[in-house]
């Protein structure tokens, strides 16, 4: 059962994950106990939910006194630049993705925080990393700045936890596929707008090769995946950088040909662009089976599950 002594905050509500774990959140702990903030204006599924505070998470004083403020317990940060728009900005998506971490991880230190949840990601693999079933401890050799990022803030996580005991935990999300929140500019985001584009136009342009896997999970299990985690006691914990996390694993062939189950004559043709190479140095699939010793990590949906319900609720 969740302790509903704790007092939540999460950075970057607006984002994709961000507006569906505040949801979950103040379903679970009460529409009081979660802050949700962000630099961008409310997001319309968040409005009449709970609390919202606008912030600046790169401010390390202002993101100090919200926490004083609203006696803050715990933190999820999800503000960060993704994969294919960190390549188009390195020293933007650097400094950002760098710099907020830093900022959360060293108050969480000044103000003895509960817990920090911060997202790591399958992109601190690399073309030299083994490509089925790669593993939590393997070579971890990133050729992408929001890789690179995400590998230095494993470093500093699992540095912190030892350090000073800060209870800082986070999974290696692998391409995360939602209905309530548009793509936020990753490699993997075809598997969302492929959704969109067979509904409205009956047909999708891939930007990448018909044969790419990459592994995949529907956003209802990254959520609970998430909480789950962050409910587990740390005693059980083994990993303190980032957790490999898995669902699924399909390709652009593939997905296609299940929505085509949904609607007949979808069709889909493939044009590959410079995301196709971040895509080819990232794994077909991951091995998480720490997180399933660990602390009983089971996803739900599969490939058909996930299409079939993606589809109804788009089309709603």
């Amino acid at each position: 059962m969740p302790n509903r002594d704790q007092k939540i905050l999460v950075v970057g509500a607006c984002g994709q994950i961000g507006v569906e774990l505040t949801l979950q959140l103040r379903k679970m702990y009460g529409e009081g106990v979660v802050i949700a903030s962000d630099l961008r204006e409310e997001h319309p599924l968040l409005k009449g939910t709970g609390p919202y505070v606008s912030l600046d998470i790169m401010n390390k004083e202002t993101f100090h006194v919200l926490v004083l403020r609203y006696n803050i317990t715990q933190v999820y940060l999800l503000a960060a630049i993704l994969s294919a728009t960190g390549e188009k900005n390195p020293m933007l998506a650097w400094h950002l993705n760098m710099q907020s971490l830093l900022n959360v991880l060293e108050v969480a230190k000044e103000e003895n925080l509960a817990k920090v949840y911060w997202p790591s990601s399958i992109a601190v693999f690399g073309p030299d990393s083994p490509k089925e079933n790669t593993p939590q401890h393997t070579i971890i050799e990133p050729t992408t700045v929001y890789g690179i990022s995400k590998l230095a803030g494993e470093r500093w996580c699992e540095y912190y936890w030892k350090r000073y005991k800060v209870d800082v935990r986070s999974l290696r999300y692998p391409g995360l596929i939602s209905y309530k929140s548009q793509p936020g500019g990753g490699t993997t985001d075809y598997a969302i707008e492929i959704f969109h584009d067979a509904i409205n136009r009956g047909n999708y342009i891939s930007f990448l090769k018909e044969s790419t896997y990459l592994p995949m999970m529907y956003m209802p299990d990254a959520i609970r995946a998430t909480i789950e985690l962050m409910e587990t006691d740390a005693s059980k914990l083994t990993v303190r950088s980032s957790y490999n996390i898995g669902a699924m694993s399909f390709s652009p062939r593939e997905i296609a040909a299940e929505i085509t189950k949904h609607i007949p004559g979808f069709s889909i043709v493939y044009s590959p662009d410079n995301r196709q190479k971040i895509a080819d140095s990232w794994p077909a699939s991951i091995d998480d089976s720490l997180a399933k010793n660990d602390w009983g990590w089971k996803p739900e949906y599969d490939i058909e599950r996930m299409t079939a319900d993606m589809l109804v609720n788009l089309m709603k």
